[in-house]
């Protein structure tokens, strides 16, 4: 068995309106006959490369993915003037994966989640169990309030010079939390104080997801601009409004998905979200696998290689 699969063309595209203005986009690859596989990226705005494809079999699944709401090919984008960031919400994310889902007349599939998309990923299925057949996660948070802390303050102790800078780019009041004093530059009328803040946001992104190898950056996060706007307007507006998610909610779910075959795979080095987050998770499921990759971080290809020999394990389930 191949460790990753081959990258396949998307066989069919398109976008579906949800909400009153956004339009997603959406694609699928594979085998249009195949077991259905939904894969979620992270960010929120990450958007989509074609290497998730490399993560399941083509002649076994049909594997569909979209871009969230505002980013990517989807439209508006957050950084747009008609965009609605009230309206991008955890709860109308999942909504979408649900109108996507009949869209395509899936009755249920595998779900598949890397970074923020674990976190959607553990929310939609715990809304929707009945419409999932398994779920695999990597590089696994739940972005609740003591992830985002640790992530924008706490991580001081680990990266303290590039900590240091990253909170002296933004005026800050006192007592007031770091995401905060971001959220209120990202949402600033003024573009060069957006762009500013952006900048220096996916600067700390690149350091501390960066961190276990400090010598392969997230190009997309330094070199493109306009990326980086859309990436940290929503990452901030996500993380300040503590994913619109009750604290400790997807921990207090995991019963919901007791009968659910599930893989947490998480490297040993990933500082962005601590290990003991998937092994929370993990003891409170009784049907999961907890899998650690000793020598990477927040992301790599040990990761992604074990993402391929779950799905394979999986193919001929029901």
């Amino acid at each position: 068995m191949a460790r990753r699969f081959p990258v396949t063309a998307p066989f069919r595209t398109g976008f579906l309106s949800v909400g009153d203005r956004d339009q997603i986009y959406w694609e699928a690859s594979g085998n249009p006959s195949g077991k259905p596989a939904l894969y979620l990226h992270g960010g929120p705005g990450g958007g989509l490369q074609t290497g998730y494809r490399r993560h399941f079999d083509p002649e076994r699944y049909c594997i569909v993915s979209f871009e969230q709401r505002g980013c990517g090919r989807s439209r508006p984008l957050a950084t747009d003037p008609e965009a609605d960031l009230a309206s991008n919400t955890t709860p109308n994310l999942i909504a979408d994966i649900e109108e996507l889902r009949v869209h395509l007349g899936i009755e249920r599939w595998l779900v598949c989640g890397v970074s923020w998309g674990t976190t959607l990923a553990l929310a939609y299925a715990q809304a929707h169990p009945d419409r999932v057949s398994e779920i695999a996660l990597a590089a696994v948070t739940t972005t609740g309030p003591s992830e985002v802390e640790w992530t924008t303050e706490g991580m001081r102790r680990l990266l303290p010079r590039e900590w240091d800078a990253f909170a002296a780019a933004v005026p800050r009041l006192p007592g007031q939390r770091l995401i905060d004093a971001y959220h209120c530059q990202i949402t600033s009328p003024e573009p060069e104080v957006r762009a500013h803040a952006a900048r220096a946001w996916c600067t700390w992104e690149n350091a501390h997801m960066g961190f276990a190898h400090p010598e392969e950056p997230h190009p997309g996060l330094l070199a493109d601009a306009g990326f980086q706007q859309v990436f940290a307007t929503l990452v901030i507006h996500y993380w300040a409004n503590g994913a619109f998610l009750q604290p400790g909610a997807l921990l207090a779910g995991m019963p919901r998905l007791a009968h659910l075959p599930g893989v947490l795979i998480h490297g040993r080095l990933d500082v962005s979200c601590p290990t003991e987050i998937p092994w929370d998770l993990h003891r409170s499921w009784p049907g999961s696998e907890f899998i650690v990759i000793p020598d990477e971080g927040h992301g790599g290809v040990g990761m992604f290689e074990a993402i391929a020999r779950t799905t394979s394990r999986w193919a001929e389930r029901p």
